[in-house]
């Protein structure tokens, strides 16, 4: 079963970056869809950026022209750059299969990296 390991968070002030990287075992990734999701103290799971197969990126729109969603195929990642970061991107961020912007994935979560942005 594929695992899903997330790594790159921390803590940075507002205005900063970070960038999150997602690791994926086991085959067939170049033709999945693959989503980045968020979950803050309090509220449900939200996905935040999104990549299918063939490159097509998507976004919320709080986070569109700051944050850019990447995959590298040969090595079965999955990025996921910050850059002018607000408090309200404080969240454990997770990466899991998209299969839509409405929907979450019922595949297992991995452990998350922690994001914080102070004010």
């Amino acid at each position: 079963q594929v695992q899903f390991v997330e790594s790159g968070g921390g803590l940075v002030q507002t205005g900063g970056s970070l960038r999150l990287s997602c690791a994926a075992s086991g085959s067939a990734f170049n033709i999945n869809d693959f989503g980045w999701y968020r979950q803050a103290p309090g509220k449900q799971r939200e996905l935040v950026a999104a990549i299918t197969s063939g490159g097509t990126t998507n976004y919320k729109d709080s986070v569109k022209g700051r944050f850019t969603v990447s995959r590298d195929n040969a090595k079965n990642t999955v990025a996921l750059q910050m850059n002018s970061l607000l408090p309200e991107a404080t969240a454990v961020y997770y990466c899991n299969y998209y299969i839509g912007a409405r929907f979450q994935p019922s595949h297992s979560w991995g452990q998350g990296t922690q994001v914080t942005v102070s004010s």
